[in-house]
């Protein structure tokens, strides 16, 4: 799929199922919306395998290059929820918390923002994460994301009042200009 200096971000493969599972049962990796248990893990992956079929990209796995360990998640996927910025691409990130803090989410990241702007010919992608989320906000950051205050909201998925519920949007757009 696509190859960056020290990753391989990849579709899916069935002994990918178990690691990722794993990943997703730790509250600490999944504190939005919370720890996945095996069955809505697998049907997490299953749903990225179609939209790779219907949309010919989506979340895919990261494999590290230099020994072939699964390490977690990246990837742009079209977002069609009931939000005010929506339809858009989002690109998102998820590791393993042993894999955290080496630079892997912002690399994988960047090969995604280059691959959807460069070859997928998208506009703008967007990210987004509650405030608190502070390395999510670090890697947007890192890659040159802005934030695009007017677009903040509250996250449809949470009740009122729940402290995750207010969400951050950041942007890139492919000639660079501002966000929005």
């Amino acid at each position: 799929m696509l190859e960056t200096e020290r990753l391989i971000l990849r579709n899916w493969r069935p002994e990918d199922r178990r690691p990722f599972a794993a990943m997703n049962a730790d509250p600490t990796v999944m504190d939005f919306p919370g720890p996945l248990g095996r069955r809505e893990s697998d049907a997490e992956i299953d749903d990225f395998l179609r939209r790779w079929r219907v949309d010919g990209y989506c979340f895919a796995a990261i494999e590290r290059r230099e020994d072939g360990a699964f390490l977690g998640m990246a990837g742009i996927a079209r977002c069609d929820m009931d939000l005010p910025f929506c339809p858009c691409v989002e690109i998102g990130w998820r590791l393993a918390r042993a894999h955290w803090g080496r630079g892997y989410a912002t690399e994988a990241a960047r090969g995604w923002l280059d691959h959807g702007f460069a070859t997928l010919g998208l506009d703008e992608i967007v990210a987004f994460t509650d405030p608190g989320n502070r390395r999510s906000l670090a890697v947007m950051e890192r890659l040159g994301m802005r934030r695009d205050t007017g677009r903040d909201f509250e996250h449809p998925a949470l009740p009122a009042g729940h402290a995750l519920r207010p969400h951050v949007l950041y942007s890139a757009r492919r000639d660079g200009g501002a966000a929005g």
